[in-house]
């Protein structure tokens, strides 16, 4: 992995002379596994025409090379609720990393919501993210690609697992996966592990219809024609427009009030098919992050008050809190059987192009 931005102290005779920042263009130059951490007081000297110059390499943590720790937000839930409901958590790692670790003054958060889990994870390869929320598919991809690390899994809803669901119209025909063929189906990104990559592998195997290329492609060659909605609840909202015969989306969205409330949604919608048991979402970090920088942000979150979940306002049970309440450490190890069933659809690298 390339080497991540390190801080460098400048000492010569006058003292020190500045400090600077220098960012690996991704050749052989970069530490190795991204490991940037240094030993402090390390020094190297040069020697010009009777002059010395000492560089000496702070322990500093070094986030992003921008003076910011950059969050990555999926687009999960709604854009217009992201910023009331993350400032708080977002608040929080920021001062828990600068009054428990030695950081470059000035160091601040900065979140930026990704158009998808694509770019998100792409960021996070590139070393211009450093940490982010996303789907477990989505993390799991960039686990098997290079470009992320899982470091926590959240828990939300009442468990640390959750469901994938296939609604229909409630006034639909249509009583099996077999019978979509030649259908519109609405799903949530192609990244999404309960809105595309679940409900697709259930249209293969058990309704027996030919996906095609998806979800690396465009769809053309499926039996179905699929809709991409760039989330779950806009999935839903296709099909409550009546615009798509099917939509896919992640079960919260059924059976909480993350979309509409749960009898405004049976009121609309019927569920033709559901898959349980799926791990939920994780917190990833860049892989171009020092240990100590992955480890700052683990602990972070592991040691926050519950306040960081309760939103804007500050007050649990309100439209501002997050959707999930707790995390707890987590690996590539939890997000297995995710992985496997890209492996079954044959899903690889080439989803990021």
């Amino acid at each position: 992995m390339a080497g991540r931005r390190k801080f460098i102290k400048l000492v010569g005779a006058t003292g020190i002379a500045g400090l600077a920042g220098c960012t690996s263009d991704g050749g052989d130059g970069g530490d190795s596994d991204g490991d940037n951490t240094t030993t402090s007081e390390s020094q190297a000297t040069t020697e010009s025409n009777g002059n010395s110059t000492t560089t000496e390499e702070s322990n500093q943590l070094a986030f992003g090379g921008d003076g910011n720790i950059n969050f990555g937000i999926s687009p999960s839930v709604p854009q217009e609720d992201l910023e009331v409901q993350y400032s708080p958590l977002e608040d929080h790692v920021e001062s828990y990393v600068t009054e428990n670790y030695d950081t470059a003054d000035g160091l601040s958060i900065q979140s930026t919501i990704g158009s998808n889990y694509s770019a998100i994870i792409q960021s996070l390869g590139q070393g211009t993210m450093d940490f982010a929320e996303t789907g477990p598919f989505a993390a799991g991809l960039g686990v098997m690609t290079d470009n992320a690390e899982i470091i926590l899994q959240r828990y939300g809803y009442g468990g640390w697992t959750y469901k994938s669901i296939i609604a229909v119209p409630t006034d639909s025909d249509i009583t099996e996966l077999s019978d979509l063929s030649g259908k519109s189906v609405a799903f949530s990104d192609q990244l999404s592990t309960s809105g595309a990559l679940y409900p697709l592998y259930a249209l293969s195997t058990e309704g027996g219809l030919d996906i095609g290329n998806l979800p690396d492609g465009n769809g053309s060659q499926a039996e179905f024609d699929a809709r991409f909605a760039g989330g779950h609840v806009g999935s839903y909202t296709l099909l409550e427009q009546g615009q798509v015969d099917a939509a896919a989306m992640g079960g919260f969205v059924r059976d909480t009030s993350t979309g509409p409330a749960p009898d405004e949604f049976e009121e609309v919608a019927t569920t033709l098919h559901e898959d349980e048991g799926l791990p939920r979402a994780p917190i990833v970090v860049s892989p171009e992050l020092g240990e100590e920088e992955k480890n700052a942000i683990q602990q972070a979150f592991l040691e926050g008050p519950d306040s960081i979940y309760h939103g804007a306002d500050g007050e649990e049970g309100t439209d501002d809190d997050l959707w999930f309440s707790d995390v707890r450490e987590a690996s590539q190890e939890d997000y297995q059987s995710v992985i496997d069933v890209a492996d079954e659809l044959d899903v690889g690298p080439e989803i990021f192009g």
